[in-house]
Parts: C-alpha cells; sequence; structure tokens
C-alpha cells in the first residue's frame, strides 16, 4: 500500500507521464442514478480530459449491484451509499472511500401512496414496502421503524430496483418506498412523504454517498484518482458559489436529467436536499468520522441481519490522500 506522506510526489509524477506514456489507461466507473452536480462533467468528458485516460461509464441501479462488480474487479471506481460502503468493508473488499460524494436530506425519501390508508407511521403495519436491499434507503427505512419502534418483520419489506420499484408503484402492487430519485419522483406524483434521510440524520441514523476505488487500482494510478477527485470537487464548488445560478443553467439540468433519468423540473430540488463537502470539508470528514460512520452502520446492519459481523475498525476503508493532492493539481 502507498505511504500517504509520498501521495503527493507520487501523483505529480504520475501526471508527468500522462503525457509521455504510450500506453493509455482504461479503467469502469459504476454510478448511480441519484441526480449531482459531477453528472455535468461526466457529460462533458471532463473526467476523461482531466485523467487522459478511456472511462467506460456503467450505470446501476442500486449499491448491491456496485458491491459485486467492485467484488469481481469490473468496476475500478464506483459511486454507493454509506449502507452498501458500510456492507462491502465489512466484507473486507480491497476497497477505500476517497470522496463524500452527498450528504444526504431530501434525496432520499420514505413515500407512501396515496389511497394505501397509510397516514402515520404505525399504519405502515401489514402493508407493502419497497426498497433496494442493503441500500442507504433500506438502511434508513429500518432506523425509521426503530425510530418509531415498529417491528420490521411487521412490516412486509421488498427487495427491488428502483426501475422495479417505478413499474410496480404504477400497479398499485407496493404500498410505499424508500428511494430515489427517479423512483422517487414517480412516487411522490401519487404519493406523499413521511420522513426524509434528513430528518432521520438529526435522529442518529445518518446517510451519505461516497465514491470508493478499489486500492489495486490507486496503487497503480494515484495521479488518476487524485484528478478524478479534482474533477468532482470543482463541481461541487461551481455549485455551492450560487446553487440558484447553477440550476437556472438549462445545460446543467439537461446534463443530469439525461444521465440519471429524473425528471428535469425535479432536479433542482434533489440537488437542494444534498449537501456538497468542501475540499477543507472533505479531509475533515474522511478518516475517522466516516470510519466512525461506517462502524455504527455496520454495527445496525448486524442487528438486522444484514452483515455476519462488524469490524474491530473501519480506518483502513477512508483515505483522504487524494483529495489532498487534488489540491496542487
Amino acid at each position: 500500500m502507498i505511504e500517504r506522506s509520498s501521495l503527493q510526489a507520487l501523483v505529480a509524477g504520475a501526471a508527468l507521464a500522462f503525457g509521455l506514456s504510450a500506453q493509455a489507461v482504461e479503467f469502469t466507473v459504476g454510478y448511480q442514478t441519484v441526480p449531482t452536480p459531477s453528472q455535468v462533467p461526466q457529460a462533458d468528458g471532463a473526467y476523461e480530459k482531466a485523467t487522459n485516460a478511456t472511462i467506460h461509464w456503467r450505470k446501476f441501479d442500486a449499491g448491491a449491484e456496485v458491491i459485486n462488480a467492485v467484488a469481481s474487479g469490473d468496476v475500478q471506481i464506483a459511486y454507493l451509499g454509506s449502507s452498501p460502503l458500510a456492507a462491502a468493508a465489512s466484507r473486507k473488499l480491497p476497497i477505500e472511500t476517497f470522496l463524500i460524494a452527498a450528504e444526504l436530506g431530501t434525496s432520499e425519501e420514505l413515500v407512501v401512496r396515496n389511497g394505501s390508508g397509510i397516514a402515520k407511521p404505525q399504519d405502515l403495519i401489514g402493508k407493502k414496502i419497497a426498497v433496494p436491499f442493503v441500500s442507504t434507503g433500506h438502511y434508513s427505512l429500518l432506523a425509521a421503524l426503530k425510530h418509531w419502534k415498529i417491528d420490521p418483520k411487521k412490516v412486509e419489506i421488498v427487495n427491488l430496483t428502483p426501475p422495479n420499484i417505478i413499474a410496480a408503484w404504477a400497479r398499485g402492487d407496493i404500498d410505499g418506498t424508500y428511494v430515489w430519485d427517479p423512483a422517487l419522483g414517480k412516487a411522490k406524483e401519487t404519493g406523499k412523504v413521511l420522513i426524509t434521510s434528513g430528518e432521520l440524520a438529526k435522529l442518529g441514523a445518518p446517510t451519505f454517498d461516497a465514491w470508493l476505488v478499489r486500492k489495486d487500482f490507486a496503487e497503480k494510478n494515484p495521479g488518476i484518482v487524485a484528478s478524478f477527485a479534482k474533477v468532482t470537487l470543482d463541481s461541487f464548488s461551481a455549485y455551492n458559489k450560487d446553487p440558484k445560478a447553477w440550476v437556472a443553467d438549462t445545460a446543467n439540468i439537461d446534463k443530469i436529467a439525461k444521465i440519471t433519468g429524473a425528471k428535469a423540473e425535479e432536479i433542482p430540488g434533489v440537488l437542494a436536499g444534498s449537501g456538497y463537502l468542501s475540499p477543507a470539508e472533505q479531509i475533515k470528514t474522511l478518516g475517522e468520522p466516516t470510519a466512525r460512520a461506517l462502524a455504527n452502520t455496520s454495527a445496525f446492519l448486524k442487528e438486522q441481519g444484514r452483515i455476519d459481523a462488524p469490524l474491530p475498525s473501519y480506518a483502513p476503508y477512508t483515505n483522504a490522500s487524494y483529495v489532498k493532492a487534488a489540491g496542487s493539481l
């Protein structure tokens, strides 16, 4: 494993080598359909330009699918939520979190269908609620039920991917769902929000999305990982500088809508419902705070029978060095 103190020097050397190497690097990035500012440079080809690499972008509907692709080595860099990230780390996959993609607020919500007879939390008993298993939505749903003192076994929780949730919702097969866009937007057309991930965060069950990288890829290509982080951080900075002006630019919204399938008119609200950390905040959060969050999430997953056992420490699965190195690019 690379010594973190020497990472910046390696990044500088790797950046120089980009212009000298005749051998192009190819890698696969797994992304999901949650709207985020970084999808604008994704659409513009900015990641390819910054890394001087060929990137194969592969869309996934849920974190469990991402875990399997990363574990097999098919995907080198991936976007996924804190719950599947904790599950992946608990399996001791060779990964590390190098960037917090978003702190979740209203970008994930529990929505119940109009006419389902659910007016309050206790009405969830006996109802069918769909969620992608081992996702942040799944974690949040279980955390909400725990907060409301509802036995999960008294709720019919079914495992569906977001596209299947949309279809099941349209047929009236499910009474509710805890999900993200574009499925979230579809559900809200004929449903109401019972609780948001932002509200659950205040109750002690925060969730976030993150970018991870396989350690073997990062060790060989530290400059690529740092450059990937820089493009992402620059997109956050552009958004945070003036969110209203940023979303008023229809080109930004159109690019996100094309990549995610989310409705253009709903994207500004989704973006406003998440937090995008600055480089200084990333460095502060990556490390002990992220390791602690993964440990707490893993303890909950163990309690729910979703993992065999939490690890003694999740410190090896988070690394702020690439964000630090990005500052010198």
